[in-house]
């Protein structure tokens, strides 16, 4: 799927049709961008430009030359997008293409970053003269929300710290959420690193225009904090999981304990009824009368004395 955003009429227009690009110049679109294109849209665009589009490949590639370069007519940046899926959130990569102020943006998926960007270019497209300043704005879009993510990871994290504080015993499935929770901050870490990689190569650039900057800096300032409290929320994660395994060790000691004081309650009449159970020829206690009743008042003695040892040493 195409979307084309053209500056006519003092607004901005939406257009899906690729043979409009035969009436038109660089001073009339603004934003190409493609969802999931065919074939034949990304040859008609590429047409337009004049520059062949990056492939899957190397959008998805990780050195930082991949994440931000540039040509002698344009400029070539790559960032990761979350995508929800199911309760947590995939990664998608977006490629970016800016030649002669028109924003080429290439990706796969729906995003809400890219609606709420699209929203505000209708609402107001004064503030957006040229593709520049629209990468800007959607990698801007895209930072609150990592911000609201991490906040909504901070949340749950909240959440689970109270559920294991008012628990007395530990269930697997807040181990799973622990693992669930340390695995989306780390997506959410890796991925705000990209974005301040992508901002530092804009950053070094000279090509932008000079009112971009000044907002550049903040954003940095801003992916710095979110990576922050990232961090904040991965080490208090790992508290959380240091407390979850100390739980269970205290309950694996109980169980262990419970065992071990039933052994040794167990064991001295264990050994005295081994020993009346030899039947030796010399066992004086065979003949008894209440021999029987002997053995039992022994083992019971034994247990007794037994459990009050183990009270005196407040084992129990």
């Amino acid at each position: 799927m195409i979307t084309i955003y053209l500056k006519q009429f003092n607004k901005i227009v939406r257009n899906a049709d690729v043979r409009i690009f035969d009436e038109l110049g660089y001073d009339d679109v603004l934003w190409i961008d493609l969802m999931d294109p065919t074939v034949q849209e990304q040859k008609e665009v590429e047409a337009f430009i004049e520059t062949t589009l990056q492939t899957r490949q190397q959008i998805e590639e990780i050195e930082s030359s991949s994440k931000y370069s540039e040509t002698e007519n344009a400029i070539i940046s790559n960032s990761n997008f979350f995508i929800p899926s199911g309760e947590g959130f995939a990664v998608e990569p977006v490629s970016f293409m800016v030649t002669e102020g028109v924003l080429v943006s290439l990706r796969h998926h729906e995003s809400r970053t890219f609606q709420e960007v699209a929203k505000r270019l209708q609402m107001n497209y004064k503030n957006f003269p040229t593709g520049y300043h629209l990468l800007i704005s959607i990698l801007e879009v895209r930072i609150d929300f990592d911000a609201d993510l991490i906040e909504a990871v901070a949340k749950q994290i909240k959440v689970l710290s109270r559920d294991i504080s008012g628990s007395d015993r530990m269930e697997q499935n807040i181990i799973k959420r622990i693992n669930s929770l340390q695995e989306n901050t780390m997506l959410i870490r890796e991925n705000i690193f990209d974005r301040q990689r992508v901002l530092s190569g804009i950053l070094r650039s000279d090509r932008f225009p000079n009112d971009i900057y000044p907002k550049l800096s903040l954003m940095i300032k801003d992916v710095n904090s979110l990576i922050n409290h990232a961090d904040f929320n991965s080490e208090r994660l790992d508290y959380i999981q240091d407390a979850a395994l100390g739980l269970i060790n205290i309950e694996q000691t109980k169980v262990t304990k419970i065992f071990t004081v039933a052994a040794l309650f167990f064991m001295p009449p264990t050994m005295v009824a081994s020993i009346y159970g030899m039947n030796f020829e010399i066992m004086p206690e065979l003949s008894w009368t209440y021999g029987y009743y002997y053995a039992l008042g022994l083992m019971l003695l034994i247990m007794a004395v037994t459990f009050i040892f183990f009270r005196w040493r407040k084992w129990l």
